[in-house]
Order: structure tokens, then sequence, then C-alpha cells
């Protein structure tokens, strides 16, 4: 299963941005947003390292809610 995950674009470099989430940082294909590009501070959907749309903050940090929730009940569940 692949998950898109909204990261914060921290840092613009071309065509790639430096996004973080969740503790995490990645450079990030911007190509597939390069007729509206996003700016530094906004959130966007990445799935397998492409940027695909920006997403409001406000469910940027719904998303993450339930990704904490996610890992919450598994850990609980199976120990992950």
């Amino acid at each position: 299963m692949c998950l898109t995950v909204p990261m914060k674009i921290e840092e613009i470099s071309g065509a790639r941005a430096r996004c973080t989430a969740m503790g995490q940082e990645r450079w990030v294909d911007m190509t597939l947003m390069m007729a509206t590009p996003p700016k530094v501070g906004e959130y966007v959907i990445v799935h397998l390292n492409f940027a695909q749309r920006t997403v409001p903050e406000h469910e940027a940090l719904e998303a993450y809610k339930l990704f904490d929730e996610i890992i919450e009940t598994l850990d609980k569940e199976i120990g992950i």
C-alpha cells in the first residue's frame, strides 16, 4: 500500500524543494507543479518523492494527527 504524505516546503532550489514532515526531511521533485509552483511555507502532498498538489495547513496537520493515531494503535496491537 502506498500513502501520500503532506510535507511542508522549507526551501526551494530550481525544480526541487526541501520538505519536512513528522521529523523527516527529503528533497522532493516539483516538476509536476511547475504551472502553479508552491511557495516556501506551504504544504504539498508528496507521493514517490513527487509533489503533486498543495493542501491547506489545517489538512496537513490533521493528517499528521491521524498518522500518529495509526502508529500508536499499531504499537499497542502488534508492537511495531
